[in-house]
């Protein structure tokens, strides 16, 4: 079945609707029923409508395919211009525009209705005429209240917008869970597996914005041979497949495989569905979420583009304070519910993601602005809950012991001039030798495994000091601490990692500058005390209220406190000096930097959910520390075991100054000093440093 045909039932049920609502559109977009300064913002959002009609006209006479390179780039920049870099400081997006020309009452309903509304662009490109016209009903009936001035108040508009995504809550949430498991829904395979991927066309039947990344690293790819490029999805894809084999997952059981990556990538993405067919799986490749309802925050899960504003995504990432409430959450979950029953079967055959990531954007530091809508305390923990009941939910159809991932990155044209050096690095660092590393690695794991605790100093202006306990093993002839991490799950190869024992883990934890989860942090510090969180800062922004607020609620996730839920060694010294050479470190994933020196997760371990399934390194023992003081507490309450995030800190080797392991008998073992390491066995790793 063609993907459109799989809407034709419902955009007929809804046409009649679609017409009436489009009409009364066209009418607002020049009538004079409302006063300024409403009456711009009403005529302004209208006009964006009008576009979407244009658009969906485009696409139901399949007329995207026949425009021009030039038509079909002014059609993308004309429905994103208005939240570009360059015009947001003017728009109604912007919360604090919408705030200074609509009031402090009215800004913030508005800024929110607008941007929920621009989600419409890829509805449109997607031909889902039920999203458009529920959305063009909300902002007719909000307009309605407008036009009786002095008939209604603030509460009453809220009341309306709130009253909406309640309703439409169980609908947004099935479709959402639909796209994570039905492969049926091919809109984006069909772009990838039925286009001339040398005319850059495709890249606009997606629906996203489309900058000069996409459209140069399309044109890398394009100039790459076939034999260079199989190899690039070759890697990604058998570190997928070895993933399921080195844990002893029955792969042959599953049916499907989430592809997400960045819209660029689509020649390496096609070779990657050939080989994911040859393993049995059907690819499932869904979008981003686009509704404050779906949206995770500010990051973007699902294939993307780069995105034309990050301040614009940052500025709404709580656009859900508006209507969080206890209903709301209940609400969510028993749609959730309902969509997980109604697509048990696809669930029970899903093998996990594969991702690709990018790096090389020009770093992001956020302006925070009060004008934006935020959590209250209350919201927050309802914010904490839900999270967690949805993971402990979508567990019960997807058990965290029946799949496995793999996560590979790649720089963009945007890191700079050196782009193809870097990219050609990249690869190599890649696919470094795993026999070579797992016997390193293994040196390092048998001295990590006669310690008590083992002791992280920092160097110069780094002032980590920190103590972390150490798992007690039982069987030392057959048990081990750490994982001997190769590259698999986690590509590049490069790491040594526990969860550690909480109680007795003390100490700070300080990087001078580190990016996470899209954001700069500038000096961060976070205290541990029994190996939780005690207290935290940064030098983001000029007060200490707004950088405590800031790593609350973006590394926190609005947790009053998290535990440091693993410790590794990263042995990736290649990928080290690759990030010096080129002067890229504070633009590499966390990905590859967590391999590039100690790095400390707060949140959960590395094995939630999957604690009971056996695993073992290559020398056959097998790993017994899985779990912490609070990851323990699913035995008796789930509720208390899990935080549903999991967030790496790493310390580079230059502001690193040891790492000993310390036995009972308090006899030393340095691996790492000074950044250098000098443990027996691991010497091999400093070779790359030569190069510096």
């Amino acid at each position: 079945m063609k993907y459109l045909e799989l809407f034709k039932e419902e955009n007929e049920e809804i046409m009649e609707r679609f017409h009436l609502s489009m009409n009364r559109i066209q009418e607002i977009a020049v009538e004079k029923s409302v006063n300024e300064p409403y009456l711009d913002y009403f005529r302004q959002v209208a006009s964006f409508i009008l576009q979407i009609k244009e658009l969906v006209l485009l696409v139901e006479n399949n007329q995207l395919s026949k425009m021009s390179l030039e038509e079909l780039e002014k059609l993308n920049h004309e429905l994103y211009e208005d939240v570009l870099a360059e015009n947001y400081e003017t728009s109604y997006a912007n919360p604090k525009y919408a705030t200074e020309k609509l009031s402090k009452r009215y800004g913030k309903l508005l800024s929110f209705l607008y941007t929920e509304i621009r989600g419409m662009i890829v509805y449109g490109y997607e031909y889902r005429l039920v999203p458009i016209t529920i959305y063009m009903e909300l902002f007719i009936e909000v307009y309605n209240y407008f036009e009786e001035e002095g008939e209604f108040t603030h509460k009453d508009v809220k009341r309306t917008i709130s009253d909406f995504m309640h309703d439409y809550c169980p609908d947004f949430v099935e479709y959402r869970t639909r796209e994570l498991l039905d492969s049926s829904l091919t809109f984006a395979k069909d772009i990838i597996m039925n286009n001339d991927l040398s005319d850059l066309r495709y890249l606009y039947q997606f629906g996203e914005y489309i900058d000069e990344n996409e459209i140069q690293i399309a044109k890398f790819l394009n100039s790459m041979s076939e034999d260079e490029v199989k190899a690039m999805a070759f890697t990604y894809t058998d570190g997928y497949k070895r993933g399921f084999e080195n844990q002893k997952i029955d792969l042959s059981k599953k049916k499907a495989v989430v592809i997400r990556y960045n819209i660029g990538f689509e020649r390496m993405v096609r070779y990657a569905i050939h080989y994911f067919s040859e393993m049995g799986l059907e690819p499932i490749i869904y979008r981003a979420a686009v509704n404050s309802i779906s949206k995770r925050q500010h990051l973007k899960i699902g294939y993307h583009s780069t995105g034309p504003n990050r301040q614009y995504d940052y500025d709404h990432r709580y656009d859900n304070g508006l209507y969080l409430d206890k209903d709301f959450n209940e609400r969510k979950l028993t749609g959730q519910r309902n969509a997980y029953e109604k697509y048990k079967v696809e669930a029970a055959v899903y093998a996990g993601p594969a991702l690709i990531e990018v790096f090389g954007e020009k770093n992001f530091s956020p302006e925070n602005k009060e004008e934006a809508i935020r959590l209250d305390k209350r919201q927050q923990k309802l914010f904490v809950s839900y999270n967690r009941d949805s993971n402990l939910l979508t567990n019960e159809y997807i058990k965290g012991g029946e799949t496995s991932f793999t996560i590979i990155a790649y720089p963009i044209p945007e890191i700079g001039d050196k782009f193809k050096e870097i990219f050609a690095e990249t690869v190599k660092v890649n696919t470094l030798d795993n026999d070579a590393y797992r016997k390193i690695q293994q040196s390092i794991i048998d001295a990590l495994d006669q310690g008590e605790y083992v002791r992280i100093l920092g160097s110069g202006d780094n002032k980590t000091d920190i103590k972390v306990m150490l798992y007690e093993l039982k069987n030392p002839e057959k048990e081990t601490i750490f994982e001997n991490c190769t590259a698999d799950q986690n590509i590049p190869v490069g790491e040594v990692f526990t969860s550690p024992k909480l109680t007795g883990t003390d100490g700070i934890l300080h990087v001078t500058k580190v990016y996470l989860n899209e954001l700069e942090y500038k000096d961060l510090y976070l205290e541990f005390k029994d190996g939780k969180i005690a207290d935290y800062t940064c030098k983001n922004f000029a007060s200490e209220e707004e950088n405590k607020r800031f790593i609350k609620e973006n590394l926190m996730h609005n947790q009053e406190t998290l535990p440091l839920g693993e410790f590794a060694i990263g042995t990736n010294t290649t990928a080290y000096v690759m990030a010096q050479t080129y002067q890229i470190a504070d633009k590499l994933p966390i990905l590859i930097a967590e391999k590039t020196g100690p790095h400390f997760a707060v949140g959960d371990t590395c094995y939630q959910m999957s604690e009971e399934m056996k695993l073992y390194n290559p020398d056959g023992k097998e790993i017994v520390a899985k779990d912490n003081e609070i990851s323990i507490l699913r035995k008796t309450d789930m509720e208390k075991a899990y935080f549903n995030c999991h967030t790496d800190i790493t310390i580079p080797y230059d502001e690193l100054g040891e790492i000993s392991v310390y036995k009972k008998n308090g006899e030393k073992t340095t691996i790492i000093k000074d950044g250098r390491f000098i443990l027996s066995g691991t010497e091999e790793l400093n070779e790359a440093f030569h190069s510096l």
